[in-house]
């Protein structure tokens, strides 16, 4: 994936509000992958200025209740990757589609794995090293046992709204509208 510099970013953001080239000419003309960049990055300026272009320099790190609830929202409203995102301060939409693949492939339990590469078996590496234990490992049953409970707790949260929100949904997105909004003010800080 190709990673382009605020000051790229800015620039053609800019060069799309003259108003003078659309977002596809624009992509081919700077070289950006795809249109569809040229128009996250325009709509990430609208909504949130100049910040909502700088990527964080750090890797946030979001709750498993966090995700269920973007994905419900999402699901609920019909709203699109980009929209949503932007509804929750989030700066990049595509991380969406890979929370949602990942409920839908292991559950609440997959949204919960750490991101990243996994690491290397040593046959792989062509490494001897002994191999430390991890926390998983050093778990007792009993908290083995605590995990999967929350985790399924969770997992029967998100349903319970689900449900909630079929039934009703106009009454539902009015009941838990000022949540939403105070959970993308805080995660977007």
């Amino acid at each position: 994936m190709a990673k382009y510099t605020d000051d790229f970013k800015v620039m053609v953001v800019r060069e799309y509000l003259e108003g003078k080239i659309g977002y596809k000419r624009l992509a081919e003309k700077h070289g950006v992958k795809s249109k569809k960049q040229v128009i996250n990055w325009v709509n990430a300026y609208k909504k949130f200025g100049m910040e909502g272009l700088f990527r964080k320099k750090k890797n946030a790190s979001y709750s498993v209740h966090f995700k269920l609830d973007v994905l419900s929202f999402m699901k609920r409203t019909g709203a699109s990757q980009t929209e949503t995102a932007l509804h929750f301060g989030l700066t990049n939409p595509s991380m969406l589609a890979d929370w949602k693949k990942k409920f839908l492939e292991g559950g609440t339990e997959a949204l919960s794995n750490p991101k990243g590469r996994p690491i290397m078996p040593d046959k792989v590496r062509n490494v001897k090293k002994i191999q430390k234990p991890t926390a998983q490992d050093k778990m007792t049953r009993e908290q083995k046992l605590e995990r999967e409970n929350e985790l399924l707790r969770l997992e029967v949260e998100y349903l319970k709204k689900l449900r909630a929100f079929q039934i009703d949904p106009d009454g539902y997105l009015e009941k838990h509208k000022q949540r939403y909004h105070s959970n993308s003010k805080k995660n977007f800080n």
